[in-house]
C-alpha cells in the first residue's frame, strides 16, 4: 500500500477510474436490494449468496468445484480439495460473528479466521498467529515475493490503525485494500486467500455497502478467473496508482457480479412463487 495522505484509503478513493468503479457498484447494489423478494425472502437470498461466494473463494484456492457438489456434500474431510472447501464453507458462515469485533481489534479477527479455516489442520502453535521468521507459506496461486516476518508485524499493525480509525474512503476502497494487503504479506503459514476474501466480505457488510451480505465478492472473483485475479493483484502490489486503481476495480467488478448472481437467485425465487 503506497500512499502518504493523511487519509490514505480515501486518497486512493479518488484515483482515476476509481469514482466511477464506486458510482456503479452503489447502483447495483442498490437495485438488488430493492428486488421485491428482499422484502420476505432476503433470509433465503443471504443462505444462497453464502453458499456460492464460498464456492468461489474455494475455487480461486483451487478447489473448483460446481455448486450442486458443494450444497449436495455433507463431509469435507480428507483429500484436499474437499477440506479446502469446507474451509471456505467455515470461514463465510463465521464472517457474520464477527462485525462487532472488526472495528476494535481487526487482528483479532483475522486471528479467529485463521483458527476457523485450519480446523485443525495446521500445527495448533501455528494456528491464529502471523508466522514466525522461517516459516513457510501455502498459497500456491499467489507468486509474488513474500515480506519477511517483521515486515508483516508491522504492515498487519499499519493495516489494523486504518480500520480502526475508519475515515471518509468507499467500502469499496476499503474492502479492496484490506483483500490486497493479506494477499500481499500472507501473515499465516495456510489458508491466505481464503482469509483475505473473507476480510474483504466483512468490509463490505460491516461498511454497510452490503448489510445483508448478499452480495458476494468470491462469486465475480471466480468468474473473472484466476489469471484475471492474479493479474489484478499485480497492479496492487506494484504501489502504482494506475496498479492500484485497476485492482480497486477488479474487486468492484467482482462485487457487481456477486450482485448479478444474487439477482438471479432473486429472480428464480420470484419465478418459484409465482
Amino acid at each position: 500500500m503506497s500512499t502518504t495522505a493523511s487519509d490514505p484509503l480515501a486518497a486512493l478513493g479518488s484515483l482515476p477510474g476509481v469514482p466511477d468503479a464506486v458510482d456503479s457498484l452503489r447502483t447495483s447494489v442498490d437495485r438488488v436490494y430493492g428486488h421485491r423478494v428482499m422484502r420476505r425472502r432476503s433470509n433465503e437470498v443471504t443462505a444462497e449468496a453464502a453458499l456460492r461466494g464460498s464456492r468461489g473463494s474455494a475455487a480461486l484456492s483451487g478447489a473448483d468445484w460446481n455448486l450442486e457438489e458443494v450444497r449436495r456434500r455433507t463431509d469435507f474431510s480428507g483429500e484436499d480439495e474437499a477440506r479446502v472447501v469446507g474451509a471456505a464453507l467455515r470461514l463465510t458462515a463465521e464472517a457474520g460473528q464477527l462485525l462487532s469485533i472488526w472495528r476494535q481489534s481487526p487482528l483479532r479477527v483475522l486471528a479467529r479466521l485463521h483458527l476457523v479455516a485450519a480446523g485443525g489442520a495446521t500445527p495448533d502453535d501455528a494456528v491464529g498467529r502471523p508466522r514466525l521468521a522461517g516459516e513457510p507459506v501455502d498459497e500456491p496461486l499467489i507468486e509474488a515475493p513474500l515480506p519477511g516476518a517483521e515486515e508483516v508485524a508491522g504492515r498487519l499493525e499499519g493495516l489494523s490503525r486504518l480500520i480502526i480509525a475508519g475515515g471518509s474512503a468507499p467500502a469499496l476502497v476499503t474492502a479492496a485494500v484490506v483483500h490486497g494487503e493479506l494477499l500481499a504479506l500472507r501473515p499465516f503459514g495456510s489458508h491466505n486467500g481464503l482469509v483475505a476474501r473473507t476480510a474483504e466480505r466483512i468490509v463490505l457488510i460491516g461498511s454497510g455497502l452490503d448489510p445483508k451480505s448478499i452480495c458476494p465478492a468470491e462469486v465475480g472473483h471466480a468468474e473473472q478467473g484466476r489469471a484475471a485475479y492474479v493479474a489484478a493483484f499485480e497492479g496492487y502490489t506494484s504501489g502504482t496508482p494506475e496498479g492500484m486503481a485497476a485492482w480497486i476495480a477488479h474487486c468492484g467488478r467482482s462485487v457487481e457480479l456477486g450482485v448479478r448472481e444474487s439477482t438471479a437467485v432473486c429472480e428464480a425465487l420470484q419465478r418459484g412463487a409465482a
